[in-house]
């Protein structure tokens, strides 16, 4: 009877919504709260705010939840296709089309098993309303094209430009870093499609010859951030490096990056990883990070809840353990702060709350939703 009742208990507390737990920690701006708003999620990705301040989150394992208000998680969404989870792949970014009120679509990118290895796919679907919630009308709209991947190096993040086109950052698969420079496939690159999967007809490959149209930029490693600059409407992205070198970019159509030919990064076993740091016809990053940082989602600040920070850039550090905060001047990084360090989590992705509260991911086994806000 009392293994029963510390069962039954068990299921309660399971069952209720998580209460807050909340530390104050320092930042250069004073005191910052940390909350958890929900925790328990497995290897959690990306984070979406649908209208009613409900949240979105991935799970890499390939399910997707609602996180209520209250932090409490739904189960599974119903209707996501089958992921191959495995490695660093699985379940990745999740965005709101920009007209979700009116359409009620969704973006996410996977990795998606083809003849006994990964490749990078984008699918769209339509999340209903109801007290059950569920993905219908869901289409996969991009798969990557190349050698498959083995289980690393993805990329896997989703932006949506103004215009409604949607960028997708992809990986090497760790195995084919040569092929980042070969354009007649997707490995280490960047593409732009139409919200069904089309090709732009401005993309800069479109009518070449041995090029892939859905092309936008080339020579990347393994893109995990992007996101959309407020004002100039440009992409930004973020990507890992080797042994050092991770970057930060502004991906401009047609342009070369410079994977594997140029970098500031070792390889893992301390060889020559490039044949130099700079190289005609080869873009340079606007910051590049030695030791590594892994460089994850991130965010522009535009909110009122922190009037010092609006216009930073947030990013997330995986090895780092860090969350990133960048001042900037026009597409020039002048100061960086390193915030939330003491967790001594992996942050994954960080997001800007309707309210101007910072939200950010946790990557691990139990990971967690925090909601950072000015502290007392």
């Amino acid at each position: 009877m009392i293994r029963r009742a510390t069962f039954v208990t068990i299921l309660l507390l399971s069952a209720t919504p998580l209460q807050a737990q909340q530390q104050t920690l320092r930042s250069a701006a004073g005191n910052l709260s940390v909350e958890t708003i929900a925790s328990g999620l497995a290897n959690p990705w990306s984070l979406a705010f649908l209208p009613d301040g409900r949240m979105l989150v991935t799970e890499k394992r390939g399910q997707l939840r609602i996180v209520g208000r209250d932090g409490k998680l739904s189960e599974p969404v119903a209707g996501m296709p089958p992921v191959r989870s495995g490695g660093q792949g699985g379940l990745h970014d999740v965005t709101l089309d920009r007209g979700f009120a009116e359409n009620r679509t969704i973006y996410w990118c996977f990795a998606n098993e083809a003849g006994g290895g990964g490749q990078t796919a984008l699918a769209r679907g339509q999340l209903t309303d109801a007290a059950t919630p569920r993905l219908d009308d869901v289409k996969v709209i991009f798969r990557q094209e190349g050698p498959l991947s083995g289980g690393n190096h993805y990329g896997c993040r989703i932006a949506q430009a103004r215009d409604g086109n949607l960028f997708l950052t992809m990986g090497d698969h760790f195995a084919y870093r040569d092929q980042a420079q070969n354009l007649s496939n997707h490995i280490g690159k960047i593409v732009r499609v139409t919200p069904d999967g089309g090709v732009p007809n401005d993309n800069p490959f479109v009518g070449r010859a041995g090029a892939k149209p859905e092309i936008w930029s080339y020579g990347h490693r393994n893109a995990q951030g992007a996101a959309i600059h407020p004002q100039s409407g440009k992409l930004w992205e973020t990507e890992h490096g080797p042994r050092g070198g991770d970057e930060l970019n502004i991906p401009e159509a047609g342009k070369n990056y410079g994977w594997p030919v140029i970098g500031y990064g070792i390889n893992y076993d301390g060889t020559k990883a490039h044949e130099t740091t700079h190289k005609g016809g080869m873009e340079q990053p606007i910051k590049q990070w030695t030791p590594v940082i892994a460089a994850s989602g991130m965010a522009f600040y535009q909110g009122d809840l922190f009037p010092a920070w609006k216009g930073n850039l947030f990013l997330g550090g995986l090895a780092g353990k860090v969350l990133v905060r960048l001042t900037l001047d026009g597409e020039k990084v002048t100061a960086e702060e390193r915030l939330l360090n003491e967790l001594n989590e992996r942050i994954r992705d960080v997001r800007q709350a309707p309210d101007g509260a910072l939200f950010v991911v946790t990557d691990g086994g139990s990971g967690r939703v925090l909601r950072v806000s000015p502290g007392k």
